[in-house]
């Protein structure tokens, strides 16, 4: 996993998120973004950071994230390691 591939995966994430409105909703109360903000910093490396954050912390949603998009949980995890403000767990 390169930081590369990290922001694609992201991003297929948080184009996953907002083709269902439920899903982007969620997100957005989570993290506090508005939609113009979202609009505007979609390809920001800390905003898609929280994409996979919000993913990795609900299992059902990660795990039908992944089969839609046909990704391993695994490499969600993986790209998280390399976006901004990863922190190994203690």
């Amino acid at each position: 996993m390169t930081p590369d591939l990290a922001e694609s995966l992201a991003l297929r994430a948080l184009g996953w998120l907002a083709a269902e409105p439920e899903r982007l909703g969620g997100f957005l109360a989570v993290t506090g973004v508005g939609p113009d903000v979202l609009r505007d910093r979609a390809t920001d490396s800390d905003l898609l950071a929280a994409v996979l954050d919000h993913l990795l912390a609900d299992e059902t949603l990660l795990l039908a994230f992944c089969g839609d998009d046909a990704a391993d949980p695994a490499d969600v995890a993986r790209a998280r390691r390399h976006l901004p403000g990863f922190a190994e767990p203690m």
